[in-house]
């Protein structure tokens, strides 16, 4: 005999971190099924043919640039909230948190793991979770504004709407986190903590200039391997024109409704050369190349989640030992 669902049980599995892991990625995975059948499967192969050995290796050093920057900018907003963040553990956590926001679905599973995990080494999850929070944070809002401010100044206003967008969505969620802090006293104290946590890690000036210094190296090396990729593509067009389709198709990479970065990257890429008068197809394929060397280039978190792992054999396997010999 089954049992229905109640409604609250229904609505505490809708509620968990798993489940919108899940639908984030599934809404990707629309997004680039949609594609598929819109533009076909050629300008997919034409991308991933036009990978090649030297495109790969500037992807590998652009992906170490912009991982130490990020690390950078991880270790800066975790001092300021008082925890502990060496270089080799931020540059480590760093890529193994970009290679597993690539493979596993929703693209933010990463900077959980890599939150919970650098809070349990300091023994303070809720201070780890929220330097991760304001790192990424911050990175968006600086990408978002230097979007902007390089298509204004390039004059390039056939491509204006798809900053305003992006900005309109993040004005949503602001409007529907207001809503719901006016609404419940619970929500309203926890957003004030949250805020005064923030205060406390963008305390000083010279912080936030870093931490925007930090944050345009980061967006530099995604948008110079989007370049790469366009190069690799075939793609003939001015640098600036290349620099301001690799800023929406990065920016678009963000939107957590993806899997693996994949999907709403490639509308995006497909929208914005058409207005630039490339044609659609280029931009899936030339997506498609960034996808492939992003991919590529995240592969050293590959190695650090494989070191994670044998160590935590050892060490399971040393209180085996101790306990046998007890």
């Amino acid at each position: 005999m089954t049992t229905a669902l109640r409604p609250h049980a229904v609505g505490e599995m809708l509620a968990t971190p798993r489940f919108r892991g899940y639908a984030r990625a599934a809404i990707g995975v629309v997004i680039l099924v949609a594609i598929v059948l819109h533009a076909g499967g050629e300008p997919f192969a034409r991308g991933l043919a036009s990978v090649s050995i030297a495109a790969v290796g500037a992807a590998l050093v652009l992906a170490a640039v912009s991982t130490a920057a990020a690390a950078w900018r991880w270790r800066m907003l975790a001092g300021g909230l008082g925890l502990t963040l060496s270089w080799p553990q931020a540059v480590s956590g760093y890529y193994r948190s970009q290679f597993l926001n690539t493979v596993l679905p929703g693209g933010v599973v990463g900077d959980v793991h890599r939150a919970v995990a650098h809070g349990r080494s300091v023994n303070q999850v809720g201070q780890a979770s929220r330097a991760v929070v304001a790192e990424r944070s911050a990175g968006q809002v600086v990408q978002l504004v230097l979007a902007a401010v390089v298509l204004v100044s390039l004059g390039m206003s056939a491509y204006a709407p798809a900053v305003g967008i992006v900005a309109l969505v993040v004005a949503v969620m602001c409007a529907v986190g207001f809503v719901a802090a006016a609404a419940s006293t619970r929500v309203r104290v926890a957003v004030r903590r949250e805020l005064a946590a923030l205060r406390t890690a963008f305390a000083s000036g010279s912080t936030v200039v870093k931490v925007i210094a930090a944050s345009l190296i980061v967006v530099a090396g995604h948008v110079a391997t989007f370049v790469v990729a366009c190069l690799a593509v075939g793609v003939d067009a001015p640098t600036e024109r290349l620099v301001a389709l690799a800023l929406i198709a990065v920016l678009a990479a963000s939107i957590p409704l993806n899997i693996g970065g994949w999907g709403p990257r490639e509308g995006a890429a497909a929208w914005a050369f058409t207005a630039g008068g490339l044609g659609a197809a280029t931009g899936i394929a030339a997506s498609t190349a960034f996808g492939v060397l992003a991919m590529i280039a995240v592969t050293p978190g590959a190695v650090v989640v494989a070191a994670s792992a044998l160590r935590r054999r050892r060490d399971s396997q040393a209180v085996q030992s101790r306990m046998v010999a007890s």
